[in-house]
């Protein structure tokens, strides 16, 4: 079926030895048998992400990416552990196969999880997907109860409990995000001094420490391809952590572009939230808040504050290609962005009631 995501050809400079991933895979799966063809997710702009096929058996590697990282970035072997101990009590994440921990296989830490074969909404509906208005609300609704069901689960039931740092999150959430800004400026981006100013003037307490995702979007969820209503897995736990989830859904909101939001907005979009059918941001803040029961006067300061991390995720991707260390050209209008999410947060600051 064409509306399964597919992986494409290696981006130039991203390429695996096969000989060496083969051997890798044979010592960690039992019964692998023949050369494995390699081809790369296209999505994403952080960590690199692989499809290695042994016939009709697919499996799906991920590692860090290429060139100079932060220290506590991309930390796989984490990532991969948070998974595992997931997995029992919420279905959705994929098993992990294999981790890896030799840096003479690959020159870092990766691991090897289970393929999920179905349909990831990335910027648009696949082309033969056609959805009319009421369901793709109804697929929208069940994508945000995943997150619901996320910010329920037990983390001590879990053993993630130790996974945080306790109390203070939206406060080291707040001082992080602008230490990480600071570092990772280049000279032709705003310094966002205003914008960390007010966030850090207007940080309310935490409301709850619940296991949180950091990066839910459409395009980390998989859908069921013979029922795209059914959500059948959610990838990409690097940032999880145990947190505000009133954080988590600010952070997913930034990404939620809707139809009559301004072009450079729209440049941004990366999931189909402009269709007819899906909510809007303040219908989704409200749905959330209703299914969860978790209480916001005001959401501007998690709307506000979601845009901040995504201007500083961009940002450091960006400083990594103005310095050379990356020569991906999707990179290369980084600095752009972030400029616009500055102004975009300045504009959401003066109109705040907070």
């Amino acid at each position: 079926m064409t509306q399964i995501d597919q992986a494409v050809d290696i981006r130039e400079g991203e390429e695996l030895d096969i000989e060496v991933v083969d051997q890798f895979m044979k010592q960690a799966i039992p019964g692998l048998e023949g050369q494995p063809t390699i081809k790369q997710y296209p999505g994403g702009a952080s960590n690199l992400t692989y499809q290695v096929d042994y016939g009709d058996q697919s499996y799906v590697l991920r590692r860090p990416p290429l060139g100079k990282i932060a220290k506590s970035a991309h930390d796989m072997l984490r990532e991969a552990r948070v998974m595992e101990a997931l997995k029992p009590v919420y279905p959705y994440v994929p098993n992990i196969i294999a981790i890896c921990e030799d840096h003479s296989v690959l020159g870092c830490d990766f691991y090897v999880m289970e393929r999920l074969k179905g349909i990831i909404l990335r910027q648009d509906f696949p082309k033969d997907l056609e959805l009319s208005e009421a369901d793709t609300r109804k697929l929208c609704l069940n994508v945000i109860d995943k997150l619901v069901d996320l910010h329920t689960v037990d983390a001590q039931a879990a053993g993630l409990d130790t996974l945080g740092k306790g109390a203070g999150y939206v406060q080291r959430q707040i001082g992080g995000w602008s230490d990480r800004f600071r570092k990772a400026r280049t000279d032709d981006v705003g310094d966002f001094e205003d914008v960390m100013a007010w966030l850090n003037d207007k940080m309310p307490d935490d409301i709850a420490q619940v296991v949180i995702h950091n990066d839910f979007r459409f395009d980390n969820v998989v859908l069921n391809p013979d029922n795209p209503f059914e959500v059948i897995g959610v990838l990409d736990w690097e940032m999880a952590t145990i947190g505000d989830p009133l954080m988590d859904l600010g952070n997913s909101l930034a990404y939620w572009i809707e139809a009559d939001d301004e072009g450079p907005f729209q440049i941004l979009r990366r999931q189909p939230t402009h269709r007819p059918g899906m909510l809007t941001r303040k219908q989704v803040v409200d749905y959330y808040l209703e299914k969860s029961g978790f209480r916001a006067d005001n959401f501007d300061f998690y709307e506000i504050y979601g845009l901040f991390r995504l201007a500083v995720i961009i940002q450091q991707i960006y400083y990594r290609f103005y310095h050379g260390q990356t020569k991906d050209k999707r990179f290369a209008a980084f600095g752009h962005a972030a400029n616009y999410l500055e102004k975009r947060c300045q504009r959401l600051i003066s109109a705040s009631s907070l």
